[in-house]
């Protein structure tokens, strides 16, 4: 992935406030660090041990689809820090697999195959294959955000290749009956993204988890049975 957009990365740096050196804030800054630390999402992540907040959005998603089960084998692309990866290796349990692909390093998780690299390339693309027998996933999963830069109309064009790529990956990687839950913006891009999804995939339904912060154009489309 290009990178965890900045929220959902400092979720899994659980000391943040603490280590850093005092600095001068904007208004802006403080306001968000404040908003941070009091979210219940990320209180609750770090009770319960997950690596980032966004660990909930999965756990309910999976409370209401039934979308990860034992025995599935599970590609989580763009893991890192790795909240997503350790709700699919406690759901798919020992019989199951999880690979889990990051640009950045994963700190290792029992349970899940960690690989670095980018999941768009060639190189990385056979490494994950080679990963499970066969080649192919019964789940893939795409939290990815693209670096933010403030600019609505470039965001939701980087945020939409993205989509785009992880699409490409699970017509290449999924199995038929298998399932793709993305993450997509609302904006500019979202009508032209679930065009594309819906020509790939028989069903899809917009879900929008309640750990979503409500000011987050963020949703995700869940795909299943690919059209082949």
């Amino acid at each position: 992935m290009d990178t965890l957009a900045a929220a959902e990365f400092a979720d899994s740096l659980d000391t943040l406030a603490r280590k850093e050196a005092p600095i001068a804030r904007s208004a802006s800054s403080s306001r968000w660090l404040k908003r941070h630390v009091t979210d219940p999402y990320v209180r609750k992540a770090r009770a319960q041990g997950y690596r980032s907040r966004a660990a909930f959005k999965l756990l309910e998603v999976c409370a209401r689809e039934r979308l990860l089960v034992p025995g599935l084998r599970v590609a989580d692309l763009g893991a890192a820090p790795g909240g997503w990866c350790q709700v699919a290796a406690e759901k798919v349990g020992p019989r199951g697999k999880v690979v889990a692909i990051d640009l950045l390093e994963i700190v290792p998780l029992q349970g899940v195959t960690v690989l670095r690299g980018d999941f768009r390339e060639p190189a990385v693309q056979a490494m994950i294959a080679a990963s499970v027998e066969g080649g192919c996933f019964d789940v893939i999963l795409s939290d990815l955000s693209p670096n933010i830069s403030g600019i609505a109309s470039a965001d939701q064009a980087r945020g939409a290749e993205l989509v785009r790529s992880a699409l490409e990956f699970a017509c290449e990687r999924l199995r038929a009956e298998g399932a793709l839950l993305v993450k997509v913006f609302q904006g500019a891009e979202f009508e032209d993204v679930f065009r594309e999804v819906k020509a790939a995939f028989h069903k899809v339904r917009v879900v929008k988890p309640a750990a979503s912060r409500d000011a987050s154009r963020e949703t995700y489309l869940l795909a299943r049975q690919l059209r082949r």
